[in-house]
């Protein structure tokens, strides 16, 4: 075999993906960020409207407190404005006129614009007014009051507060970043505890891919992860379970091939010694011949069975009377019957049961079940092969019976009689049997021509395999199809 054609043993896939603690970690990140951001911007937003208020109500006070001046002092009321702009002057508030016919004047142009824009022309006979104007790019808050000569307005930016503005929004920007911060940590932990279990789990799988069987996650943490490692153990069960089955139907398919080789190269080797007188030397080569179609036939049964699990498996379909087939296969029964004395008997409708199928297929299953049959019949003991027509059947398929009055089955054998070698391992030594490959093959050819099979006892006495067969072919089974009842 050149090293093309040896088989490559599959190696691990590269998991190159973020781990679960990182994607966490990440995933609480990005909340707290937005949580932060969102919580940022509201809370400058409700500090610049806070201090906007705040901002108006002071300006709105001290021109209250104005007008209540110019008002107790009417005479003075020119002295008075000007000495009090100058005072408001230094607090980066401006003093406009309102002339009788609502005339804004003032020496800062920027100050009547945005007088003007508010409409601070309305505070005369009484009136008041309180608004904001954007000057150049900046808001300015204005509070016009009336007077009895005629009215003033106090002008300042919105912006008066800003230094205050400016530290509390730093204290909230700390506080983000801060929280920021105890997300991240947060976020490792959480996703350390989360991804433990996980980490346990994936460490035990990869012990299990190298052969280890006894070992078991403990079901714990959350939920899904608590799903994930149940099973995984389940899983190991089955494995466990299923490689101890292998195990014994491989050495059970070992004594079974060494039986007739042990015989075959005795007997050979008697020959070649020249131990065996010339009289007797036909009856050796007759046993050598029988104990090679012995091996033969179990060799057949291994490699059809690794046929079966391959998609190439090929079905040659196409219209079959199962009557005539049932009857050209009792032809041969007939004669293998009557030399160990059992009856066969053969029931089939006089109209033929037309179904679209492999015949060859079909020949093999009830030679197979023919045989596993026969071989435990006693003298007198009978074979029964029968065809049902798809009325009789009533869901539309054709039905094919192998029965025998045998020894049968114990109740709790017939569930598990097709898994490869179980009642082989059970009955050895007990009754003639093969290797329990025919039963198995059987179900896998079945399954494989659409059907279904099932076995239960007998009215004769013995075991009664059932085969149901579609009229029109219906779509093969897959490979390894288990699907439904398990069946013998």
């Amino acid at each position: 075999m050149t090293t093309a054609d040896q088989p490559v043993s599959p190696r691990p896939a590269r998991i190159a993906r973020t781990s679960l603690a990182v994607r966490v970690t990440l995933l609480v990140i990005a909340v707290a960020v937005l949580v932060a951001v969102i919580s940022s911007v509201v809370g400058i937003l409700v500090v610049r409207r806070t201090l906007l208020d705040a901002a108006t109500e002071a300006l709105a006070d001290r021109a209250d407190l104005v007008a209540a001046q110019l008002a107790a002092e009417p005479s003075s009321m020119a002295t008075e404005l000007a000495s009090t702009a100058a005072i408001l002057g230094d607090q980066g508030i401006t003093v406009v006129s309102i002339g009788p016919k609502g005339a804004v004047t003032g020496t800062d142009r920027r100050s009547v614009r945005a007088a003007r824009q508010a409409g601070a022309s309305a505070a005369v006979d009484g009136a008041s007014v309180s608004g904001t104007a954007t000057v150049g790019g900046q808001l300015q808050l204005v509070e016009a009051r009336s007077t009895a000569a005629a009215g003033f307005a106090l002008v300042t930016p919105a912006d008066v507060a800003g230094a205050t503005r400016q530290a509390l929004e730093r204290r909230l920007l700390a506080a983000v970043l801060a929280g920021t911060v105890a997300a991240v940590l947060i976020g490792l932990l959480a996703a350390r505890v989360v991804s433990a279990p996980l980490r346990r789990t994936a460490s035990l799988a990869r012990a299990m891919s190298q052969g280890s069987r006894d070992l078991r996650a403990p079901v714990t943490g959350p939920r899904e992860v608590a799903a994930v490692s149940a099973a995984v153990n389940d899983l190991a069960d089955a494995l466990q379970y299923s490689e101890s089955r292998q195990r014994k139907f491989l050495t059970s398919v070992s004594h079974e091939l060494r039986t007739p080789l042990a015989g075959i190269s005795g007997q050979a080797q008697a020959l070649a010694d020249g131990m065996i007188p010339d009289g007797e030397q036909r009856d050796v080569g007759l046993a050598i011949l029988g104990e090679s179609a012995r091996l033969e036939r179990l060799i057949s049964d291994l490699l059809d069975l690794a046929r079966l699990g391959a998609d190439g498996f090929h079905l040659d379909l196409g219209p079959t009377d199962l009557a005539a087939l049932v009857t050209e296969m009792a032809r041969v029964w007939e004669v293998r019957c009557a030399a160990k004395g059992a009856p066969l008997v053969v029931d089939v409708p006089a109209g033929g049961v037309v179904v679209t199928t492999d015949s060859r297929r079909v020949r093999q299953v009830l030679d197979g079940l023919a045989e596993n049959a026969l071989r435990v019949l006693q003298p007198g003991q009978p074979l029964v092969l029968q065809v049902g027509s798809e009325s009789a059947a009533g869901d539309g398929s054709a039905v094919l019976q192998v029965r025998d009055g045998g020894p049968g089955l114990a109740p709790e054998d017939y569930p598990v009689a097709f898994e490869p070698g179980v009642l082989h391992e059970r009955y050895r030594g007990l009754r003639p049997g093969g290797a329990g490959l025919g039963l198995a093959l059987v179900h896998s050819l079945v399954r494989r021509l659409g059907g279904s099979v099932i076995a239960s006892r007998a009215p004769e006495g013995g075991v009664a395999v059932t085969i149901r067969l579609p009229v029109d072919g219906g779509p093969p089974s897959a490979p390894g199809d288990r699907t439904g009842q398990r069946e013998r």
